[in-house]
């Protein structure tokens, strides 16, 4: 018997735990091949708030009363495929339960040794391709620039904040509270601003970037990104990953510097980590290196239980997670 959170209702603003119930799932024999996977910890996300609502996005919705997914890494325990042993360390798709089955291909064999399971769920997975390839590709990021980025004490942000320091960028980091804020300036960050504090945030940008800003990493939309248009460089890139501020809300937002996009000839630029899905290898060398020679740190908020999945989820809006927040199976 396996089990799985399954969403069974469409959240109304910001989701609660009415809208999820935890199902027992009885576990069929393996089809030739699948794979059975004993789940170590699987990930929650911001991106999967927009997937419990319906419509069109770049990712399909979750269905009402079937299990969610997200990213998980896991232990093969059954096996009918040539692809995999038991006891194969994988990662897949199929999170937000403890027991998945999958078809072969679904899965990505996962080096053994000293890495931890939380790497691959983070630095040396989607949440590393994310900052690396929208920061480089996407915003165009160079050696001298200003890069402003938002909730900078996140998964995302906090990787984008190092890896811009490494190459040899001055790095704004938003974050909420003095704890945030105190960890992003040990990531390295040159200026952090706490967007919790008094007063308009456009003004506490202006302060810390007075000559502008050449790059924008955006993960919170809303009165940041206004900001940014504001006192941004002429040319000036924004590489828009997530707008986790606007998420819950169905309002509509103004924007008072929208005209800069024209005047300032700002490239405003969406995308998603699959846009890079071909160059995969590429980014885990340069991540793996760095992790391997500890110019990259990782922080998680690990929630233990499979029980408390929906709880990890809200974390990320409540600001009640610091770097990369994760549920953990087998504690």
């Amino acid at each position: 018997m396996s089990h799985a959170w399954t969403l069974v209702s469409r959240p109304k603003g910001s989701p609660t735990m009415e809208n999820f119930a935890l199902r027992d799932r009885p576990d069929q024999p393996l089809k030739d091949g699948e794979v059975r996977v004993s789940n170590s910890f699987f990930s929650v996300d911001p991106y999967m708030r927009p997937r419990m609502d319906e419509g069109d996005s770049y990712i399909a919705p979750f269905e009402l009363n079937e299990p969610m997914t997200g990213a998980a890494v896991g232990r093969v325990v059954e096996t009918r495929s040539e692809r995999f042993k038991i006891g194969d360390r994988v990662g897949h798709f199929l999170g937000w339960r403890d027991i998945a089955t999958l078809k072969a291909e679904g899965a990505r064999l996962l080096p053994h040794g000293g890495l931890k399971d939380e790497y691959f769920l983070d630095t040396l997975g989607t949440i590393g391709m994310t900052a690396y390839f929208g920061l480089f590709d996407v915003a165009e990021a160079k050696p001298g620039d200003v890069v402003f980025v938002s909730a900078a004490a996140g998964a995302v942000g906090s990787l984008v904040v190092q890896i811009a320091k490494l190459r040899g960028m001055t790095v704004i980091g938003s974050a909420g509270g003095a704890e945030k804020c105190d960890f992003v300036r040990s990531l390295g960050a040159d200026h952090v601003i706490d967007y919790k504090s008094p007063g308009p945030f456009e003004d506490k940008l202006r302060a810390a970037a007075p000559d502008g800003l050449d790059v924008y990493f955006d993960n919170v939309g809303g009165e940041q990104l206004d900001a940014a248009m504001g006192i941004a460089k002429r040319n000036a890139r924004f590489a828009i990953c997530g707008m986790i501020g606007m998420y819950n809300s169905d309002a509509l937002i103004g924007f008072s510097n929208l005209f800069t996009v024209i005047s300032k000839r700002l490239q405003i630029r969406g995308f998603i980590n699959s846009d890079f899905m071909s160059r995969r290898d590429e980014c885990m060398a340069q991540m793996g290196y760095w992790v391997s020679k500890g110019l990259i740190q990782s922080r998680y908020t690990i929630f233990d239980g499979l029980e408390n999945g929906p709880k990890a989820f809200f974390s990320l809006f409540s600001g009640g997670n610091t770097g990369k927040a994760l549920v953990r199976l087998d504690a």
